[in-house]
């Protein structure tokens, strides 16, 4: 066991073989695979077990962020203390391989600090190299073979209104994030193997939802909410192309766009109607046309899935309604009863829901349009779960206030 001056954990075990590229069965990044909210390799069990297995629950701090799935080994993001630490676990075993951390103290809006300090942004992983995003600002680049910080940018003058919690987006050859405080900031593509600074947009401060990407008419863009706006810039230079402005309520635009149909983006936010806009390119101008607009629903912080035509979440209304859209249309499907819950972190697996609220429940449903009616419901923490899960096969790693545990389907 050897710890550097820069608060680098290496602990040698007979599992610390070396970290692969990742695979359709990892969970490398926000949201999952695709950054949709679908686990696209899960083979559905030929039936739901009355209790799940947990194989390993450990302590790693407190935070939001997703584990990451990586091969063997799991990747977590949390703080202890006055430290944000990232760290590397061996996934059959739960065992620390290494752990890194740096001193990141910061101050929580009184709104917003029931949640705590600990980091709100899910790590990414790309080609042997971790991203984070600290609950400050800080931007830190890990070698995921041993944890060491290969680079670090310090959180910035001005500080969030909130905190942070977006997640990098990693594409050919660059790492996107919306980097900045309340007011100010720059949407910025780092070199991932030197943090050198590729491109930036400064035309608005940074909001709480992740980038995506999507290629509409031809062209290769990022698309993000920002405080003010939902804009899209060109991947490869970071060019506006388009922009409409998007506030929600107490400036919390939060949820992460939706693509459907190809350019078409449904979006919401706190206190705002579940909205789809049409992004099109025409006499080499942009334009973005509301398609649809449902003042029924309202998002704020449950990400929605699609399921063919139709959108599943769990809206604001109501102390929390789970419900189906059509996709094309906007009309409501179906709603349930009211008072679901505050949260709901929703994977789409196969044929199933796997529906995460923020009470530790974890539900299993059909996803078929029209309805909700949960097959198993499994208790799979001992405190809140606001941290959306991550799947890999029959494994589901689950992160409630400062624990994460290892369940699987059997």
């Amino acid at each position: 066991m050897v710890r550097s001056a820069l608060g680098v954990l290496i602990i040698a075990a007979s599992t610390a073989t070396v970290v692969g590229q990742s695979s359709g069965a990892d969970w490398p990044q926000w949201r999952g695979p695709n950054r949709d909210g679908t686990a696209p390799n899960f083979v559905e069990p030929k039936s739901l077990p009355e209790k799940l297995t947990q194989r390993w629950k450990v302590e790693v701090g407190t935070g939001y962020a997703t584990p990451l799935v990586v091969g063997n080994r799991i990747f977590v993001f949390s703080r202890q203390e006055e430290k944000e630490v990232m760290r590397a676990l061996d996934a059959a075993s739960g065992k620390t391989v290494w752990e890194t951390s740096y001193p990141a103290s910061f101050a929580m809006n009184p709104a917003t600090a029931k949640h705590g300090p600990g980091p709100k942004s899910t790590p990414t992983y790309a080609n042997g190299r971790l991203f984070t995003l600290g609950i400050s600002g800080i931007v830190s680049a890990f070698d995921a073979q041993t944890g060491k910080i290969l680079w670090q940018k310090p959180k910035g003058t001005t500080e969030p209104l909130y905190h942070t919690a977006q997640s990098a987006l990693v594409d050919r050859g660059v790492v996107i994030l919306h980097v900045g405080g309340d007011k100010e900031g720059a949407l910025t593509a780092f070199d991932p193997a030197t943090g050198a600074v590729k491109w930036s947009w400064t035309g608005d401060a940074p909001a709480y939802g992740s980038p995506i990407l999507a290629e509409i008419a031809g062209t290769r863009q990022v698309i993000v909410f920002t405080r003010d706006n939902l804009v899209g810039v060109d991947a490869s230079n970071g060019q506006l192309l388009w922009k409409t402005p998007y506030q929600s309520r107490a400036t919390t635009n939060a949820i992460t766009p939706l693509v459907y149909g190809g350019n078409t983006l449904i979006v919401s936010g706190q206190g705002t109607p579940l909205t789809a806009y049409t992004i099109a390119k025409a006499n080499n101008q942009w334009s973005v046309e509301k398609a649809w607009e449902n003042p029924q629903l309202s998002l704020a912080f449950s990400n929605p899935v699609l399921v063919g035509d139709a959108v599943f979440s769990l809206s604001a209304s109501n102390s929390g309604q789970f419900f189906w859209a059509d996709a094309k249309t906007g009309k409501t499907l179906w709603t349930s009863s009211p008072r679901q819950g505050g949260n709901a972190a929703i994977v789409r697996a196969g044929s199933l829901l796997f529906v995460l609220k923020d009470d530790a429940e974890l539900m299993v449903a059909r996803s078929s349009p029209g309805g909700f009616e949960p097959l198993r419901t499994y208790t799979v923490a001992d405190s809140a779960t606001w941290p959306a899960p991550a799947f890999s096969g029959n494994r589901i790693f689950v992160k409630d206030i400062s624990t994460v545990a290892l369940w699987t389907l059997d």
